[in-house]
């Protein structure tokens, strides 16, 4: 114990709190949080039991700490959330999968809208939720929308007072020039609210009602249709068959664990039918009780929930779910309790998640295994066809994107072990060539990837963004492009480094003396080159294009009669960005520096027109 640490620990106040561990490098390594800041902190230093072996680990890294004070346990229990969030500290069990789940939203407004969101608002909109699979909820949203046709347009559209196209082609029943009336469109919502709450019989009876006349009258087509949505229906009902006794809404929470990991699985059951479920594999547990990983998963996935049960459904107690109760409750202005069963049915409920849990550790096992066998025999085969000295743990990957030498960029991708190393990827904007030149775009990448890493290397920036340097260079084209690539490594005195280029259509991989190497078909080794290549060629694509949007959004104002660059950086300046200029009113356009009345209506009716046709390209691929 140093002498910091030893004066921070007599002014330790006797508060909650939250503290942070460091270490000699003053990185956070340790996020925790106590009801009394002087009695939890104090302990890490007292003499430790033999079994606690991540305390002492964690003890002899500890160089300083600090401290935060809040008012209540609570308010620790938050703030050591985010921390960990934010730190990703490693003596810490945290949780990776930061997902959030679907639902379906009813707005509260006069003319409710719904629609799939992943954000709840507390508003007095109705959710329905969460569902684990976003595209079959999409599906359903669709047919349900195709049948029952409410808005979906904001406010702003809806009091123009004008028909959309949406009621044109009959995809809306028009509330907003009175073609509903407000009762009427009321219970259409309602029965769109009674199928999420599970009670589908209304829905179908009609379904089959329509089936049936359209094919009395010959239509089959249209019964062919009605039909497709039945399955759809049919097949959601499927996957919630599993039904309770109760209609209540809960989540089911139970925990796996072996030498080797832990898996917790989550069942959702909502209306009495359990929606779905999801599996949560945590590794690097091996010191830590099943209190704490439980506990850490508890804390760290409900508090980044948009909306949680009344009640939660655990397989055993853990220390902070009262606290964490505590705050879910004054969160959603709704008690919420975590309960242990001991009998009955909720208690066998508890120990069909805790099977499905161990079920789910033991094939997550097996598959961890198998992919890691298989990672590192494509590596080994690899280094065997390419004649390397070992198997390369780094791979880098270089692809050039552009339409006609337009946008052009290049992307730079990294597998380590085998796997994408995706907070090493870059990607470059090419700057010295003009027109669709992939060879010299190819130069200019490799000199700019390769030169940063001598001036990175020579400042002793181990850490920096080009410094690790690849054991395996693949150049994602023949070899015109390889041959340039290597020309870039020779000028800043990497060639050292076995590069190759990777012919396009026939995979073939190629060496600088000009020659080819084919990997056999159906190996490891292959399908790992083809994931690096199609994941440069993905990384190249996504960026080309953003910034091809960016470019055809800015032309879409050049194209407005009276529209020049200064008036287009007035309006992009003004309002921030390009879809706020498309939803403003004209009286809102005509407020930005240089726009006139006449103009803003000038652009207010241009970019109607392009959202009207933009609407109907997305309407024409919906459609089923």
């Amino acid at each position: 114990m140093n002498e910091v640490i030893q004066d921070k620990l007599a002014n330790l106040p006797s508060s909650p709190g939250v503290y942070l561990m460091k270490n000699a490098e003053s990185q956070v390594i340790y996020v925790g949080k106590a009801v009394n800041l002087r009695n939890r902190v104090r302990s890490y230093f007292r003499a430790q039991p033999r079994e606690a072996v991540k305390t002492k680990a964690l003890v002899r890294h500890i160089e300083d700490f600090e401290y935060i004070v809040v008012g209540s346990e609570t308010e620790a229990l938050v703030l050591e959330m985010n921390l960990i969030k934010k730190y990703k500290p490693r003596y810490n069990v945290n949780l990776k999968d930061g997902k959030t789940y679907p639902y379906v939203r009813i707005t509260k407004e006069d003319w409710p809208r719904i629609f799939v969101t992943r954000h709840v608002v507390r508003d007095g909109s109705r959710y329905f939720g969460p569902y684990p699979n976003v595209y079959e909820l999409r599906q359903i949203i669709n047919i349900l929308y195709h049948i029952y046709r409410w808005r979906t347009c904001g406010k702003a559209r809806f009091n123009q007072g004008e028909a959309c196209l949406n009621a044109h082609i009959d995809l809306c029943h028009a509330p907003c020039v009175g073609g509903i009336s407000e009762e009427a469109y009321g219970q259409m919502v309602e029965e769109v609210a009674r199928f999420f709450s599970g009670k589908t019989e209304h829905l179908e009876a009609e379904l089959q009602a329509k089936m049936q006349a359209a094919s009395d009258r010959f239509e089959y087509e249209e019964a062919a249709g009605y039909r497709d949505q039945l399955k759809a229906i049919d097949h959601l009902n499927a996957r919630q068959k599993a039904a309770l006794q109760t209609k209540d809404d809960r989540d089911i929470v139970a925990m796996a664990r072996n030498d080797w990991g832990a898996v917790i699985q989550v069942f959702f059951v909502r209306a009495g039918k359990i929606l779905g479920r999801e599996s949560y594999p945590m590794r690097q547990i091996d010191q830590s009780s099943d209190d704490e990983v439980l506990s850490s998963f508890l804390k760290q996935f409900y508090l980044s929930q948009e909306r949680v049960p009344p009640t939660i459904y655990i397989d055993r107690e853990t220390s902070d779910t009262e606290a964490l109760a505590a705050h879910l409750t004054e969160k959603f202005d709704r008690r919420t309790i975590f309960h242990v069963p001991q009998r009955g049915d909720n208690k066998a409920l508890v120990d069909l998640v805790q099977k499905n849990a161990q079920e789910a550790l033991s094939k997550w096992r097996l598959s961890q295994d198998e992919k890691k066998a298989r990672t590192e025999g494509a590596l080994a085969d690899l280094a065997a066809y390419l004649d390397l000295p070992a198997p390369p743990n780094r791979i880098e990957c270089y692809d050039i994107s552009n339409i006609q030498g337009s946008d052009s960029v290049a992307s730079m991708v990294v597998f380590e072990k085998g796997r994408p190393k995706k907070d090493q990827y870059r990607r470059f904007k090419i700057k010295t060539v003009e027109g669709p030149n992939d060879f010299e775009s190819m130069f200019e990448v490799i000199t700019r990837r390769f030169r940063h890493a001598s001036q990175e290397r020579a400042s002793d920036k181990d850490e920096g963004r080009f410094s690790h340097l690849p054991d395996l260079v693949i150049i994602d084209g023949g070899k015109g492009q390889l041959g340039y690539a290597r020309r870039a490594m020779a000028n800043e005195g990497y060639t050292a480094i076995p590069t190759f280029g990777l012919a396009k259509q026939e995979e073939i991989l190629v060496h600088e003396d000009g020659s080819e190497t084919r990997i056999p078909h159906d190996t490891p080794a292959l399908y790992l080159i083809q994931r690096i290549r199609d994941e440069s060629h993905r990384f190249a694509i996504t960026y080309h294009r953003s910034l091809r949007g960016k470019r055809q959004l800015a032309s879409i104002l050049d194209d407005i009669p009276g529209i020049g660059p200064k008036r287009r950086q007035s309006l992009l300046t003004y309002f921030g960005s390009f879809s706020k200029i498309q939803s403003a009113g004209v009286e809102d356009l005509a407020k930005a520096p240089g726009i006139s009345p006449a103009l803003a209506q000038t652009i207010h009716d241009y970019l109607r027109t392009h959202q009207d046709l933009q609407a109907r390209l997305r309407l024409k691929n919906a459609r089923p």
